[in-house]
């Protein structure tokens, strides 16, 4: 199959398997602060991530490109981020890498944000040489590389040879001139994932965790042979975040993605050690069916909820999110125990 049938493959099937309801998010409460001594307007939503300052902690995460019928998605993406200055980054620009003729899918986000933080996007796969003509591309302010081994081993036309990958992300990060983001497509990341890459240079980490879009849903929808029982495959993006412990967070700063829903689900993920919080599904349902207006509608009010929340408990900035008390229960708070993390000290945290 023809990579550009692919890429629409995906979407519609993401498009179809939205994950919707109850998620790990809700496992994630706050201690109320009826004394928070700040006001609405005080709040900032601004940040640090990848050596970035961001004016918001949302990212327009990875979505699509590579056909030219996801030219106008990308379009509409970019003119998000431009009008709310949100970064963005691009679905995987191997399809591009290997044909030419579908770049401007990716080209039309930097056509329409000049200015943007544009994020080019590769696989762990990729060669030095492949990166760096991604970069160039987009004329990219970082690169994002993803880990995606259980949707390559359900793609019926997926990788199988998974050797190497460590090895090639080094070589990225030593040849490539802008930051690096190693993230994960929605089976969430481990500690021990989170340590190699530290230890081999890498200082920015998307988690990637279960609970948005489900490519091992997506994948089983386009095989003849699914394997449903790995639909459920991973750590959440809750999970995800718990797993990176106070060393993780003093040398590498952690971006969450998967089955964000609102506002006050980023504040959690701050309040988790997140710098930043990748949207991608929600987003990509918005441009699916609404115009740019009422999009634009949308991320106004995530914002809006975001300072509700920050006020709510004395925030004046999202990095003041890292000493707020956060109570985790239910099967999260279960497995977080099992995988050693004191649930006790995030709940008495001051």
């Amino acid at each position: 199959m023809e990579r550009s049938q692919r890429k629409l493959d995906h979407i519609r099937h993401a498009l179809a398997t939205v994950e919707t309801g109850a998620n790990s998010f809700d496992d994630v409460s706050f201690v109320p602060n009826s004394l928070p001594n700040i006001g609405y307007e005080q709040t900032r939503l601004d940040t640090e991530f990848a050596s970035f300052r961001l004016p918001s902690p949302l990212i327009i995460n990875a979505m699509t490109g590579g056909a030219h019928s996801t030219t106008q998605i990308n379009q509409k993406l970019a003119i998000i981020a431009r009008e709310r200055q949100l970064a963005m980054a691009v679905g995987s620009q191997m399809a591009a890498l290997r044909d030419p003729s579908v770049a401007a899918s990716y080209q039309i986000v930097r056509k329409e944000n000049p200015r943007g933080i544009v994020l080019a996007n590769v696989g762990a796969e990729a060669t030095v040489e492949q990166a760096r003509a991604a970069v160039d591309m987009l004329e990219a302010d970082g690169l994002q590389i993803h880990l995606n081994v259980m949707q390559e081993l359900l793609m019926p036309e997926g990788d199988r040879d998974f050797s190497g990958y460590l090895e090639r992300i080094q070589q990225i990060r030593d040849s490539v001139n802008v930051p690096i983001i190693v993230k994960e497509v929605g089976f969430g990341m481990a500690k021990e994932t989170m340590r190699k890459l530290i230890d081999s240079g890498i200082t920015s980490i998307d988690v990637g965790g279960r609970g948005g879009t489900n490519f091992a849903k997506v994948e089983n929808r386009r095989s003849a042979q699914p394997l449903s029982m790995f639909e459920d495959w991973g750590l959440t993006t809750v999970e995800s975040l718990l797993e990176a412990d106070g060393e993780i967070h003093a040398q590498a700063s952690i971006m969450a993605t998967g089955g964000v829903r609102h506002g006050l689900d980023v504040v959690k993920a701050v309040c988790l050690g997140a710098s930043a919080v990748g949207v991608a599904g929600a987003l990509l349902r918005l441009v699916h069916a609404h115009t740019i207006e009422e999009c634009l509608a949308e991320v106004d009010g995530w914002h809006h909820q975001i300072r509700v929340a920050m006020t709510a408990l004395g925030l004046g900035q999202l990095a003041d999110g890292i000493k707020t008390p956060v109570l985790i229960t239910g099967k999260t708070a279960e497995r977080a125990r099992l995988r050693g993390r004191s649930l006790e000290e995030l709940a008495q945290r001051r």
